[in-house]
């Protein structure tokens, strides 16, 4: 069962305020839907500690700590590849002026797209002249999967996890750049181009993530709202398709599709400028914050 794939209720990754190190830890927190990210900007965020070799296996080792800084629950070898669900809220496929889909439709992220929360996201030149975001909700595959059935899909979610799909729209559908047909993967793979954060929320607290409110802001202008429920095909869905004649890896992600709000699809076309911030928080998971970086 999905209880039994990980031994704590949230888990963040983080820099110890006593020795500097980075370490895995259980927030301590009394409220139902904590803010991860406001208690440690305010350096208020306390854990017990957790070791492992994974975050899925990390254990409670008895001590207590203090966290100086918050990381992003996962490294790029915490993860060894990240299936993306493209167009999967209604709002965003109507937007989009698609059909709603029989079946999911695929893409993928390579694992160096994994990056923290509150850090800079590289763009790199090619990717500046539209680049977008999409708050997403974001499940962990906590056990090797393959031919799952709907339900028993829960049973290897270890836990969720707010991303932003960070995207280069041009290199996505611009026929001279894309080709004849658009496409994702390379549009989307850019280094850290799927940050992660505040922390990790087992399936035990929030079930197969559904009825969720997402939202989205752009320096501070709320750009996307909506929740889980306008998802085409939910977590169990999209955990039992992905995983027909494949195996879904431990530690493996699903990013589940983003809402309408969008910067492409917005009238003039809005997209992130230097040092824009973007800011993703789903409901029982908390914020993630990043600023994007425009390099050369």
């Amino acid at each position: 069962m999905s209880s039994q794939l990980t031994s704590w209720d949230r888990l963040v990754r983080y820099v110890s305020e006593k020795d500097g190190k980075i370490r895995y830890g259980e927030p301590i927190v009394s409220d139902e839907k904590p803010d991860i990210d406001q208690l440690a900007q305010d350096g208020k965020l306390e854990v017990h500690v957790l070791e492992g070799a994974h975050p899925i296996d990390a254990k409670r080792t008895g001590e207590q700590d203090k966290v100086k800084k918050l990381l992003g629950p996962l490294t790029v070898k915490d993860v060894p590849i990240i299936r993306c669900v493209g167009l999967n809220y209604k709002t965003h496929i109507l937007e989009t002026g698609f059909d709603l889909p029989k079946n999911p439709t695929l893409f993928i992220k390579a694992s160096p797209a994994v990056g923290d929360t509150r850090a800079p996201v590289p763009i790199p030149p090619l990717g500046q002249p539209q680049c977008d975001y999409e708050g997403e909700l974001t499940v962990l595959i906590g056990a090797d999967a393959k031919n799952v059935s709907e339900a028993d899909a829960l049973n290897y979610v270890a836990g969720y996890v707010t991303g932003n799909d960070v995207s280069c729209r041009d290199w996505q559908m611009d026929k001279e750049k894309a080709g004849m047909m658009p496409q994702w993967s390379f549009s989307k793979s850019f280094d850290n181009y799927a940050p992660l954060g505040p922390c990790l929320v087992s399936s035990r607290l929030l079930g197969d993530g559904g009825k969720l409110k997402l939202r989205t802001w752009v320096n501070g202008e709320e750009r996307q709202n909506s929740d889980t429920s306008d998802l085409c095909f939910g977590v169990r869905k999209l955990v039992s398709w992905f995983s027909q004649g494949q195996t879904l890896q431990k530690g493996s992600l699903i990013m589940t599709g983003t809402p309408g709000g969008v910067g492409v699809a917005m009238k003039p076309q809005t997209y992130l400028k230097d040092g824009d911030e973007v800011a993703v928080e789903i409901e029982g998971i908390g914020r993630l914050v990043n600023t994007m970086k425009f390099v050369q």
